[in-house]
């Protein structure tokens, strides 16, 4: 199966898991499990959740900012990768002056 962000529309979440400003995502979902293309601007970010059902996989495709991880601070970049297994909590940060775009799977286990 091919899922091609390039011919979909990018919604606009406001608040996105209660986080500042929005979230830009092109989104696949097959009822379970989800691919998103995304992007935060400068100072915009995913609130802080926790994964009870899922995990998470963010990589970043430009930018820089900062995931809140189990109440540490982890700094992450451009080609840089974060996991957050099931029964973890975390958010993402845009505290950088460029957007941060990212591809993110959230699998149900």
């Amino acid at each position: 199966m091919i899922i091609n962000f390039n011919e979909m529309e990018a919604e606009i979440i406001p608040h996105f898991k209660c986080g500042e400003k929005e979230l830009e995502a092109k989104m696949f979902f097959d009822g379970s499990n989800r691919i998103l293309h995304g992007r935060l601007k400068p100072n915009a970010t995913i609130g802080m959740h926790t994964h009870d059902t899922s995990s998470e996989v963010i990589y970043v495709l430009s930018g820089e900012g900062v995931v809140k991880y189990d109440g540490g601070d982890e700094r992450i970049s451009e080609g840089m990768c974060h996991y957050c297994p099931k029964g973890h909590t975390h958010s993402l940060i845009n505290d950088s002056v460029s957007d941060l775009v990212f591809f993110a799977v959230v699998p149900e286990q």
